[in-house]
Order: structure tokens, then sequence, then C-alpha cells
């Protein structure tokens, strides 16, 4: 059925999807690293580079999510993230 291609299957879009699946990945982890170390400039500097590329007019290209949007969530993930692994930890002290 040429009129019912399904879009997972076009390369560009795989591609672009692949694209902001590992900037989303290298996000947390420098999200993470700043969460541990507050000073740590090089995790700093990555995450500042990748909100950079989030609110750039080539992401916006590659989706239609809204960067800011997506910026928000991640950090709001890993704070909850975070506090419910203390959680964890405490309980599994008792």
């Amino acid at each position: 059925m040429v009129g019912n291609k399904n879009l997972a299957e076009d390369p560009y879009e795989r591609l672009a999807n692949a694209i902001i699946l590992q900037a989303v990945t290298d996000y947390r982890v420098a999200l993470k690293k700043i969460k541990a170390h507050p000073k740590n400039r090089d995790a700093i500097n990555e995450a500042l580079e990748i909100e950079r590329f989030f609110r750039s007019g080539w992401y916006q290209q590659l989706t239609s999510v809204d960067g800011e949007y997506l910026i928000r969530g991640l950090q709001e993930e890993v704070r909850q993230s975070e506090s419910i692994r203390g959680k964890k930890n405490k309980s599994d002290r008792r």
C-alpha cells in the first residue's frame, strides 16, 4: 500500500528520533551529575549545550515536541527520580 506508509519505517524520521533520544539520554546524565556535584563545570556545560540544541531551529526541524517543555519535563523527572531513590535507600536501611 503506497499511500499507507508507516512513518516509523521512514529512515529520516528514525534518524531524527535517534538524534533526539540521544540528546535526551545525554541531558539526563548531565543533570544527574549536576545533582550529585553542583559545581561540575563539564556537566553544567554539557547540559547548557544540550539545552541550546533543544531550543535550536535544527531541533524544531526534527520534531514538533516543544523544546522548553522537554527541558522542564526532564528536569522534573531527574528531580523526582533522585527523591524517590532517596526514599528507597531510607526504607532499605530498616
